[in-house]
C-alpha cells in the first residue's frame, strides 16, 4: 500500500508541476508575476525570456550563428557517414540527413551570418549589395533571426521540463479519460488533449515538440502525429491579442478568441477525414503503446484505468541521470536540426512574400469566394489569404490600413486559424520527424483557410 501511495504521489506531483509550468496562463509584466498590467503567458516562456535577457540579444544571436554553422558543417560531413557519427545515436540523429536538408541547413547558416553581420541592429546596411539587403533585411532575415533567438531558450527549457508532462503518467491518465471523446471526433487518442492545451495556452512550438516526442516514443501513429501537429497546434493567446491589436480591434478579443476556438474545432473535425491526412498510415515507430479505444475488461471506470496506466508509467520511468540525458538529447536535436530549418525556410519565404507578387497571385482564387460571401474590400482581403503561409503577422499588417472593420476582423481571425506559417510552426513540423512534407502542409493550410472563411464570415456579418 505504501508503494502504491508513493507511485501515486510520483504521478501527481511532477504532473501538477508540468501543468503549472506549461498550461496555466498568468500575467507577467514590468512588476513581475501576476502584474495586472502584464501580458498573459506561461512560466516556461517567462523563464526562457529572462534567460535571453540575461545572456543578451547579441550574445544569443552569436550562439545561433555558431549552432547553425556547426549544423551545416557536420551535416555536410554526415553525407559521407563517418564511423564516429554512425556509432553515436545523438550525432546520427542530428547530422545524418538527406542532401536536401543539408542544403537547407547551409542556407540557414549563410542567412544567419549575413543577418548577424549586416542586419539592422547588428553591423548595419550601409553600402551593402542588394543581395545582402534582401537576405539580411529587417523584414526577412531579421524576422527569422528574431524567431530563432526566441526559440533557443524555449527549446532548452522545454527539453528538460517537458518530461514532467510526458514521463510521469499525465498523458496516460488524460488519454484514458478522453479517448472515448477524442477518437470519434478527431481520430486521435485522448492524450492529444494535452498537446492541444499546451499549444493554445502556451505556444504552438511547444505543442509540436510534445507531439514529435510522443510520435518518436510510439504513443502516436504517423497519422495521429500528423493530425495533432497540423490541427492541434495553435497560436498562443498572447500573440493572438497582438494580432488583434494590429488591426485596431482589441476591444473584441473575447468574441474573437471564441471564434478562433470554434474554427479550430471545426478544422480538427473535418481535416482528418480528407486528403492528405486521411491517407496517412496508422503505423507506429514503436509498437505496443497504442491506447485502446474502449475501457478494457477488469476496470470499472476510465478514472481507475487512467490511474493504473499512470502508476505503471511512473514505475517504468528512468533514473534522474536518464532524465537529464534525455533532455540534453532533445535540446541538441532541436538546436541543430530545427533552428537551421526555421532560419532558412523563414528567410526564403519572407523574401518571396516581400519581393515578389507570388502570394498575392496565389490569393486571387479566394477573391470570388470572399466577394460571394459579401466581404467588404474582398480584393484586399484575398491578397492576405496565402501570405500567412510564410508568416502569421504579415496578413494583419497588410490589412491594417483597410477602412472596413469587418474585413480587418475576418483577416485577423483567419491569420490565427491558418497557424501553419513556415517561419515557426510549419517550419518546426517540416524539420521534425512527423511525416508531413511541404506540399501536404500547404494543402492543409489551404483547407484550414477555406474552412476559416466559411465559418468566420457569416459570424462577422452578425457582429458588424
Amino acid at each position: 500500500m505504501k508503494e502504491k501511495k508513493k507511485s501515486v504521489a510520483m504521478f501527481l506531483v511532477p504532473s501538477l508541476m508540468g501543468i503549472f509550468l506549461f498550461m496555466i496562463p498568468i500575467r507577467y509584466g514590468a512588476n513581475g508575476l501576476f502584474d495586472p498590467e502584464g501580458d498573459m503567458t506561461i512560466i516556461v516562456k517567462i523563464i526562457a525570456d529572462n534567460l535571453k535577457t540575461i545572456v543578451g540579444y547579441q550574445n544569443v544571436a552569436m550562439l545561433c550563428a555558431i549552432v547553425l554553422t556547426i549544423s551545416a558543417i557536420m551535416s555536410l560531413l554526415g553525407l559521407f557517414k563517418p564511423k564516429f557519427m554512425m556509432k553515436s545515436s545523438m550525432l546520427k540523429e542530428c547530422f545524418v540527413c538527406a542532401p536536401v536538408w543539408v542544403i537547407i541547413r547551409m542556407v540557414g547558416a549563410g542567412s544567419v551570418w549575413l543577418t548577424f553581420l549586416f542586419g539592422e541592429g547588428f553591423g548595419g546596411m550601409e553600402n551593402q549589395s542588394k543581395f545582402v539587403e534582401v537576405v539580411a533585411g529587417a523584414d526577412q532575415g531579421g524576422i527569422a533571426l528574431d524567431l530563432i533567438i526566441g526559440l533557443v531558450f524555449v527549446f532548452f527549457i522545454a527539453s528538460y521540463l517537458l518530461p514532467l508532462l510526458t514521463d510521469f503518467g499525465l498523458l496516460e491518465y488524460v488519454g484514458a479519460r478522453l479517448t472515448k471523446y477524442m477518437r470519434p471526433l478527431f481520430g486521435v487518442p485522448g492524450r492529444a488533449a494535452v498537446d492541444c492545451i499546451t499549444s493554445w495556452i502556451g505556444d504552438g512550438t511547444l505543442g509540436v515538440m510534445l507531439t514529435n516526442t510522443q510520435y518518436l516514443n510510439g504513443f502516436y501513429s504517423a497519422r495521429e502525429a500528423a493530425i495533432i501537429a497540423t490541427l492541434f497546434s495553435a497560436v498562443s493567446i498572447t500573440f493572438s491579442l497582438v494580432v488583434l491589436s494590429q488591426v485596431g480591434l482589441t476591444h473584441m478579443f473575447g468574441v474573437f478568441y471564441l471564434i478562433v476556438c470554434l474554427v479550430g474545432i471545426v478544422c480538427a473535425v473535418i481535416c482528418p477525414r480528407i486528403y492528405p491526412l486521411r491517407k496517412k498510415k496508422n503505423s507506429y515507430l514503436v509498437e505496443g503503446h497504442r491506447m485502446p479505444d474502449s475501457l478494457p475488461e477488469g476496470y470499472k471506470s476510465s478514472h481507475q484505468y487512467g490511474m493504473d496506466l499512470a502508476v505503471k508509467r511512473v514505475e517504468s520511468s528512468g533514473s534522474v541521470s536518464e532524465f537529464f540525458l534525455s533532455g540534453t538529447k532533445n535540446c541538441v536535436t532541436m538546436w541543430f536540426s530545427i533552428l537551421p530549418t526555421v532560419m532558412a525556410i523563414g528567410t526564403l519565404a519572407l523574401i518571396l512574400a516581400n519581393y515578389t507578387p507570388i502570394f498575392e497571385w496565389l490569393g486571387l482564387p479566394f477573391y470570388p469566394l470572399l466577394n460571394l460571401l459579401g466581404v467588404p474590400d474582398a480584393y484586399a482581403a484575398s491578397g492576405t489569404m496565402v501570405v500567412g503561409f510564410t508568416d502569421m503577422f504579415t496578413p494583419s499588417i497588410l490589412i491594417s490600413g483597410c477602412a472596413d472593420a469587418m474585413t480587418r476582423f475576418i483577416v485577423a481571425v483567419i491569420s490565427i486559424t491558418q497557424v501553419l506559417f513556415l517561419d515557426e510552426v510549419g517550419g518546426l513540423i517540416l524539420s521534425s520527424k512527423i511525416p508531413i512534407n511541404i506540399f501536404e502542409l500547404f494543402v492543409i493550410f489551404l483547407e484550414r483557410t477555406i474552412i476559416s472563411i466559411l465559418v468566420v464570415v457569416p459570424i462577422a456579418h452578425l457582429l458588424f
